[in-house]
């Protein structure tokens, strides 16, 4: 069964005006799908997320992180939650099984404010970045092979390297990459690869 997989981040100062700035240096970081490229929706939650959004914009062409961000900005709330959506090209096997395409895979980016779900941030992440199911990285479901592990692989650099770069590049102080499995991606990854060693 596949778990979400998380990368959670924390700056040391996220107060109203420093939020949004920390969230765009991260969409910077983010490696967007060419087929599907950009900000694909927006939702601005007040809080909790009990609440109904007081916003959400749809934009089937995508539009820039840039102009996402300025969209948020218009709204800077320390009790609001921020998320925005974009997609990146991972490796998935095809419908047969025996060969494998780039497919744009969702991404959320939830931003919250310190004051948003009863200072959720701290548990989450001030930007809590929510991967998808840990399948993409695993890929439990397609027999192991030389390409399987290959792709694997490839699609578990491009994790670490958009997490790499978001510690180097946006301020954050803290990070962590986390499911709600008992076993950390890392040791799925082990278990997974070695079976074709």
């Amino acid at each position: 069964m596949p778990d979400p997989l998380y990368l959670s981040l924390w700056f040391p100062d996220f107060s109203g005006p420093e939020m949004l700035p920390h969230a765009f240096a991260i969409l910077q970081q983010f490696p967007f799908s060419a087929q599907r490229p950009g900000i694909t929706h927006f939702a601005l939650h007040p809080v909790s997320w009990n609440e109904a959004t007081v916003l959400e914009r749809r934009f089937p062409l995508g539009i820039d992180p840039g102009q996402a961000a300025l969209l948020a900005a218009e709204t800077v709330h320390e009790d609001y939650a921020y998320v925005f959506e974009g997609s990146w090209d991972l490796w998935t096997p095809d419908l047969t099984k025996e060969s494998w395409v780039l497919e744009p895979a969702l991404v959320k980016f939830i931003v919250q404010g310190e004051e948003f779900d009863d200072r959720a941030y701290q548990q989450t992440g001030h930007v809590e970045v929510d991967f998808g199911p840990d399948s993409f990285f695993l890929q439990p479901e397609t027999s192991l092979s030389e390409q399987t592990s290959e792709k694997i692989r490839e699609n578990v650099a491009k994790l670490v390297e958009f997490s790499k770069n978001v510690e180097k590049n946006s301020g954050t102080s803290a990070r962590l990459l986390w499911s709600e499995s008992e076993e950390s991606l890392a040791q799925k990854l082990i278990a997974r690869l070695q079976r074709v060693q």
